[in-house]
Parts: C-alpha cells; structure tokens; sequence
C-alpha cells in the first residue's frame, strides 16, 4: 500500500458512489452506459475470485466486497427499477460491448504470468477494464446534453487508473525493480482512452461551458 494506490482506489470508490447516487436521487440513468456497466460487473467478478480464496487485509475484502456490490447494484438499477430503466437510452447505447470480452479472454489465455485459473482471469479482468469505458464515451459522443455528475463520474474513473499508474511506477522503484508489463501496459491503455475526454472536460470546466464531446 502506497498513497497513490490508496489515492486511486478512493477516487474509483468516490466515482462509482457518486453515481450509484445519482441515480437513487434522480431516478434517472440518462447518459450512463448500460454496457460499459455490465462489462465492469465481469472485471469485477473476473478479478475477485480471490476473494473466497486468500485473505489479504481487512481493507482489501472490503474494497472487492464494495466493488462487486456497488456495480451490481448499478445494473439492477439500470434494468431492474421500474422508473430508472425507462430513462436508460438503449437507442443510444449501441456499442457491441460484447465483442470486446472473447478478444480479451483469448488474449488473456496467450499472454499471462502463470496459467492458472485465478491467474487468468486475473489477467482477463485487467484487458476488458481497459477498454470497458468505451461503450460510455462512445454514448456520450452521440449525446447532446452531457450532465455535471456523469461527466465527473467518468472524470474520476480516468483519474483512478492514471494515480495507479503512479502507483506502478513507484512500486518498481521501491520492489526490488519488479517489471509489470501486463498491468502496467493495460494501465497504459486505459489511460490513453481517457485523454481526448480529460483534454474536453478539463476545457469546458475552464471555460464554464456544457461538456460536449466531438461525434
């Protein structure tokens, strides 16, 4: 553990509250992707196996047992609650964010660190989280009106994979130079995903305007 791991895990904890909260205030997941919520609820699921395996710290368990729970709840929300999935705009969340989890699967089962079965899906969950927000920016390049709290929402998610990629690069200066390529290169890529929206959400915050991102 390190301050920018815990500065990270916070900041995606702080994302994902903030919007479970607007949707119980709201009733409304207008302008939330559906898909990229479903796609997180199997990184999740991949990734903390573990969890009814190992025990590492208390802080640990219940960072996984939040995680899972917080993101299931989101898609019951989304397709469950008979007043918020009215505001779900399928027609606009069109992204087929199901071909994006046989090619990472596939490419979790080339390239790993140990074939095992944790360790696989392990590996697995870090390739689809990379490209899991796609489904989200895609959607909000097709909408017109992007609310403050969704657009800070997928802010905040950025903002968590970039202070653990700080995180990464201290751990190797601090671990013996341990190299990481599978989450660091994932890390990478995710970040990379997030720049053009930071570079337009960073500017119409500046300039007091509507976040809109170009089609």
């Amino acid at each position: 553990m390190n301050a920018f791991r815990l500065a990270g895990d916070l900041t995606h904890l702080l994302s994902i509250i903030l919007l479970l909260l607007k949707i119980r205030a709201t009733k409304s997941c207008a302008g939330i992707s559906l898909k990229t919520q479903e796609l997180y609820v199997i990184v999740f699921m991949s990734r903390y196996l573990d969890l009814f395996r190992t025990y590492y710290s208390l802080y640990n368990s219940l960072m996984k047992i939040i995680f899972l729970g917080t993101s299931m709840c989101i898609v019951w929300y989304m397709r469950s609650h008979k007043v918020v999935r009215q505001t779900y705009n399928m027609d606009e969340d069109t992204f087929r964010h199901f071909f994006l989890v046989l090619p990472c699967f596939v490419l979790a089962l080339l390239v790993h660190h140990n074939f095992t079965f944790i360790e696989i899906l392990w590996t697995f969950s870090l390739y689809l989280e990379s490209v899991a927000i796609l489904p989200q920016l895609v959607l909000l390049q097709k909408s017109s009106n992007i609310d403050n709290l969704t657009g800070t929402y997928v802010f905040l998610l950025g903002a968590y994979r970039g202070l653990y990629l700080f995180n990464w690069v201290y751990r190797f200066f601090t671990e013996n130079h341990r190299v990481r390529w599978i989450p660091w290169l994932s890390g990478l890529i995710q970040t990379a995903i997030y720049t053009d929206f930071f570079y337009y959400y960073i500017k119409s915050w500046k300039n007091r305007e509507k976040l809109k991102l170009p089609a």
